[in-house]
């Protein structure tokens, strides 16, 4: 089966079920997307990994990579190979100096350690047909965007350049990357002038 590879476009609060989240990934030079649910920590940990935040300590798939990179075996790709009853399988396609290992994953597992290696994930056209959605061309470029819906994003608004910063540094300090994203890109927008 022909592979057609993806990238995050989104990560996004879920409207369809509350505390989870949608990771959106779309069709590279394509317009079809593939949302899929997922929860907190796992939103949590990708968001981590797409802004290029330095926790304190390392998170879950931070030592999964640490290991694997100890051990000398590196990620090539991620493959979101199945879909039943609503729910994404995926492999991870790893490979040492001697051999190339598939290993079962959450899907969510899965892209949270796509974005700490930097290798494709792909999936197959089956699970793109009954699970992805057309989406538009906008403008022709594309983004990855943090959208949270439950951080506020109108009173982000109100604050002040110094509120702004200060809540930053306390959600960072309470290791909420999620709700650190929306703020940093409010700061963001400010200083460019938007």
């Amino acid at each position: 089966m022909k592979k057609i590879e993806l990238e995050i476009v989104a990560l996004s609060h879920s409207i369809t079920q509350t505390h989870s989240y949608a990771v959106v990934l779309g069709e590279v030079n394509g317009l079809r997307r593939l949302p899929i649910v997922i929860g907190g920590f796992e939103a949590q940990a990708i968001a981590v990994a797409l802004e290029r935040m330095k926790p304190n300590r390392p998170l879950t798939h931070d030592l999964m990579k640490n290991f694997m990179m100890a051990f000398n075996v590196d990620l090539q790709e991620i493959i979101i190979n199945d879909l039943q009853e609503g729910i994404f399988y995926s492999r991870l396609i790893c490979t040492t100096e001697n051999e190339t290992v598939e290993i079962d994953s959450r899907t969510s597992d899965a892209v949270a350690l796509a974005v700490r290696f930097g290798c494709p994930i792909y999936t197959y056209e089956n699970i793109l047909e009954s699970a992805g959605i057309v989406k538009e061309e906008e403008g022709g470029t594309k983004k990855v965007v943090v959208t949270h819906e439950e951080s506020g994003g109108n009173d982000l608004q109100r604050m002040t350049m110094k509120e702004l910063e200060d809540l930053l540094q306390d959600v960072l300090e309470k290791e909420d990357y999620i709700k650190a994203a929306s703020i940093r890109d409010e700061i963001n927008k400010r200083k460019e002038g938007r």
